[in-house]
């Protein structure tokens, strides 16, 4: 793996006239696993499509390994940093096959065609997603969990450095979203992907994140190890919950109990 480095720099980001993100820096760890996580509507996802050029900012710059991601050719980028949008659009018709093979489209050119590494980078992505007995299948015909699965593949297969996923566990059950977390962790540490990834689940991010930035309201209010950025303040400051914040028996990392209205202490 090639080391990048992904950064936003006083980053102002709308839509219509309304500011979503304000005045927002970050550096994303290369080779780590990043999680970003916050309350519905705080700007996880407009950063995530600023970070992956598909949306300009009003003010300041995202850019990869110091230049402006709007100034690279798109198949240069493409090469680089792939993305799983949080509600992507097949083509009618298109088989999962091909669907995943078009992770492999950046790296074809002119002189460049099809060949067997591409095919053994598309069978590994069907594989590792559990998917490849539904090759043949076309894509309306799949559950929503399916489909997750299948464009989770054609992200693998475009086998880039960075690795930008906005909600990659949605429509999963907690069987697939465990392992879809693993694969992705397993990405990370096998070959260095850097992997960006916004989830809504506190407990599910503390435990794959090796730095956690925490969003309100447009802004980071805290970003770092999870262990070192999850208290019982911080999810109250954030989210507006009450909460209490134990150790998780199976992998240690902190785990966020919420109290509720019925359930709270005495």
């Amino acid at each position: 793996m090639t080391s990048h480095e992904l950064r936003a720099e006083g980053l102002a980001l709308g839509y219509e006239g309304r500011r979503v993100v304000e005045g927002l820096d970050l550096v994303v760890p290369d080779g780590r696993v990043t999680v970003i996580v916050g309350p519905n509507a705080c700007g996880k996802s407009t950063l995530l499509r600023a970070l992956a050029r598909l949306m300009r900012p009003e003010e300041g710059v995202a850019s990869l390994d110091g230049t402006d991601v709007h100034k690279y050719p798109s198949k240069q980028l493409a090469t680089v940093l792939g993305l799983l949008p949080q509600q992507p659009i097949a083509p009618e018709g298109i088989t999962v096959a091909d669907l995943v093979g078009r992770g492999r489209f950046p790296r074809q050119g002119l002189f460049r065609q099809w060949t067997a590494a591409d095919d053994e980078a598309v069978a590994h992505a069907l594989r590792s997603t559990g998917t490849d007995d539904l090759a043949a299948r076309h894509i309306e015909e799949l559950s929503g969990g399916q489909r997750q699965r299948v464009w989770i593949a054609m992200a693998l297969a475009q086998q880039t450095d960075i690795l930008l996923l906005d909600e990659p566990t949605t429509f999963l059950d907690v069987t697939h979203q465990i392992e879809v977390l693993d694969l992705l962790q397993e990405l990370n540490q096998e070959r260095g992907t850097t992997v960006v990834m916004v989830l809504h689940d506190l407990n599910l991010a503390a435990r794959y994140a090796d730095h956690l930035v925490v969003m309100s309201a447009g802004r980071i209010v805290a970003e770092g190890g999870p262990r070192d950025v999850i208290s019982a303040s911080l999810v109250k400051e954030a989210f507006g919950l009450e909460s209490l914040v134990i150790d998780d028996p199976v992998s240690g990392s902190p785990m966020v109990v919420p109290m509720g209205r019925f359930h709270g202490r005495g």
